[in-house]
């Protein structure tokens, strides 16, 4: 159901205000031939409400000439940004940049973050943004998750399906996400809501299964087969299983890089207002599937790059797959107990 511009411009301002914008600040709109028009037409008249000095960047798109999908997370190969030192610049010297182009685990996302400039992705459509507006509250909970993760030295993952995962831990800082940008150089989504890290690179090891009716983004599809995945040394070996094993393994053998099959993020869900069933009431193209990446007790992994943590490994291959159904651990301590977030 459609919303009006004027619970987009007040879901807009609530956000803003989390991520302390003050007057007299730099706001840089990016947008691309994707962005979302009401969702640029409310940010403009938000920032502007709030005394900000606004500008707008628009880029043309690239990728679409090899990219199997319309998704925006779908191939991370160069942005529009690559080479681009003008607008590089521009985004450099705001304060606050609204990212409504995607430009996650991108070389030149990092640089900019580098310099102070916060960053805020908003491509989800307006109806998802304006039912998962963060709060506070989301904020705790994720920053309560990102502290015990960094505590740990290991995340087992297991399921009645037959996963059996681990992932040591320490290499990499762990990241929490809870859909506003409140401190200088942070970079953050907006819907979000889950506490994640990468493993020790490569040393996860063991057996993931993914069973009917978990998910695979940027697929956007419920699984109706189980799939077995094998990992060893942080790769995953073997994809075994029906058809669904059969598409997943041949999608990613057409980037034909051998670092699309190395394990990615590992974290879970906190936002109780997503919703794993909500993947099915939207059209693929209109949703990059923030609800399952974020709804409550998840175990979301992904395959691909690790370099968003300051790790070496780039791939234009990132697939996101959120689990239903498991119990994660943390050093033999359960934070998750078959789907349900345990609080402490």
């Amino acid at each position: 159901m459609p919303v009006s511009d004027y619970q987009m411009v007040d879901a807009w301002t609530k956000v803003l205000k989390l991520s302390r914008l003050e007057a007299g600040q730099t706001v840089t709109i990016l947008t691309s031939a994707s962005t979302h028009p009401q969702t640029l037409s409310t940010a403009l008249i938000a920032t502007q409400s709030m005394s900000a000095i606004v500008n707008r960047l628009d880029l043309p798109p690239v990728n679409g000439e090899k990219a199997l999908s319309r998704d925006s997370l779908a191939y991370l190969g160069t942005t529009p940004l690559t080479g681009n030192r003008a607008a590089i610049a521009a985004l450099k010297e705001s304060d606050l940049v609204l990212d409504l182009m995607t430009l996650l685990f991108s070389p030149e996302q990092l640089d900019i973050l580098k310099t102070g400039t916060k960053i805020l992705l908003a491509v989800e459509p307006p109806e998802v943004l304006t039912r998962l507006v963060p709060t506070s509250a989301d904020r705790e909970r994720v920053l309560a998750a990102q502290a015990r993760i960094a505590r740990a030295k290991e995340m087992h993952i297991v399921s009645a399906a037959g996963t059996d995962f681990r992932c040591p831990l320490g290499e990499f800082e762990p990241i929490a996400e809870y859909g506003f940008v409140d401190e200088p150089g942070r970079w953050d989504h907006w819907p979000s809501g889950f506490a994640l890290t990468f493993p020790n690179d490569k040393e996860a090891h063991g057996r993931i299964v993914i069973d009917r009716g978990d998910i695979l983004l940027p697929q956007k599809s419920y699984v109706q087969e189980r799939i077995e995945l094998t990992v060893e040394g942080g790769y995953a070996t073997r994809i075994d299983g029906g058809t669904d094993a059969q598409l997943l393994s041949e999608y990613m053998s057409t980037f034909n890089d051998p670092e699309a099959y190395a394990i990615s993020h590992i974290g879970w869900g906190l936002q109780p207002r997503a919703h794993w069933s909500t993947l099915g009431l939207y059209d693929r193209e209109a949703t990059i599937g923030m609800d399952a990446r974020a709804f409550e007790g998840n175990f979301l992994f992904s395959l691909g790059p690790n370099n968003e943590a300051g790790g070496s490994r780039t791939t234009t291959c990132h697939i996101d797959i959120p689990l239903r159904h498991c119990d994660v651990f943390l050093d033999g301590d359960a934070v998750v107990r078959d789907g349900v977030v345990l609080e402490r």
